[in-house]
């Protein structure tokens, strides 16, 4: 019998999100929508144009959301990461312990070096910009790695930033072994265009022979099947999963199998903030397969929360919310 629904590799960050216009942004230098790299010199850059811009800080990173979203939701989860022994990565640790995520954090810290965090640069339009400094989760690899509790997992769940790093590739890849191993379903979200622009041959390597779950955004999509055409693209994506959610911001979500597609729509919201959607979809999404609903009922669920998340500022809903958004979707569509 499973003992974690999900169990989920990836880059642990401290999101400190700041509201810029686009004017600034655009003298920052950032990549609008994107993701991108950024080292200490850098980072010192940016923080000076918003030394005057209060931020708001939250535990972050792509799977660690989305862990939080199934934890919250009810779901069991288990996280695999890496922080140092800094005030950062104490914020992180006790944020996880809090949400009742699992983690290997409570045996294994950096010694040296500091944790991971990202600036979240959200313009008047909704949309975030995001400069991630790695940190020690640069060097997230196999120690991180709890192999039993991945073979008492139902999900393995691998975040495709993790394709930028060649030891936390490795380690996602030694953990994607073990779950075929123990006969456990593989997910992969592709997590940002940048990835698939930069580190396609990374990505290539998660999904292998295929994955059980794929999550990808349309832009991602079109970038990654080189067309706009979404038969074209339902085509190529079908040979990378059994089950692939083609997340399409207000128009909602295709979910795509090798016999079946099914387009769910979303709820229309005023979108303030759109950091978190795609990782609140995900975790919303895989609380409702591993709790017995079907792929179409599981997108109903990721669609409304990721309006809720879109719809504030920030990328975390309480528990509140989403056992709210939880009790008026699933009972209505089971």
């Amino acid at each position: 019998m499973s003992h974690y629904d999900l169990y989920a590799i990836g880059n642990a960050l401290v999101d400190s999100e700041y509201q810029v216009s686009d004017a600034l942004l655009k003298t920052m230098g950032v990549d609008k929508r994107h993701m991108t790299l950024i080292d200490t010199p850098r980072r010192a850059q940016l923080l000076a144009h918003v030394k005057n811009i209060p931020p708001r800080r939250t535990g972050g990173g792509s799977a660690g959301n989305t862990v939080v979203a199934l934890a919250q939701l009810g779901g069991r989860a288990f996280y695999s990461c890496k922080v140092a022994h800094d005030e950062l990565g104490d914020f992180y640790v006790k944020d996880l312990q809090a949400r009742g995520v699992d983690t290997n954090l409570n045996h294994t810290r950096a010694q040296e070096g500091q944790t991971g965090s990202c600036m979240v640069l959200v313009t008047p339009d909704a949309e975030r910009s995001m400069c991630t400094f790695l940190g020690v989760s640069a060097e997230l690899d196999e120690i991180a790695l709890h192999p039993h509790d991945i073979d008492r997992s139902k999900i393995y769940y691998m975040e495709g930033y993790l394709a930028a790093s060649p030891t936390g590739l490795k380690a996602a890849l030694a953990g994607r072994q073990r779950a075929v191993q123990a006969g456990v379903a593989l997910a992969l979200t592709l997590s940002d265009v940048s990835m698939i622009r930069f580190c396609k041959d990374g990505l290539t390597a998660m999904l292998g022979d295929g994955v059980d779950y794929l999550f990808a955004n349309l832009e991602e999509a079109q970038v990654w099947c080189n067309t706009e055409d979404l038969d074209e693209m339902g085509l190529q994506l079908r040979k990378l999963a059994k089950t692939v959610c083609l997340t399409r911001g207000p128009d909602g979500c295709d979910v795509l199998t090798a016999q079946d597609a099914w387009h769910v729509p979303a709820e229309k919201v005023k979108a303030i903030d759109t950091n978190g959607a795609g990782d609140m979809f995900a975790g919303a999404f895989m609380f409702a397969i591993t709790h017995g609903f079907t792929p179409v009922q599981a997108a109903s669920l990721g669609n409304q929360a990721a309006a809720a998340v879109v719809s504030q500022h920030g990328n975390r809903l309480t528990t509140g919310q989403l056992n709210v958004i939880k009790s008026y979707v699933l009972p209505k569509i089971s």
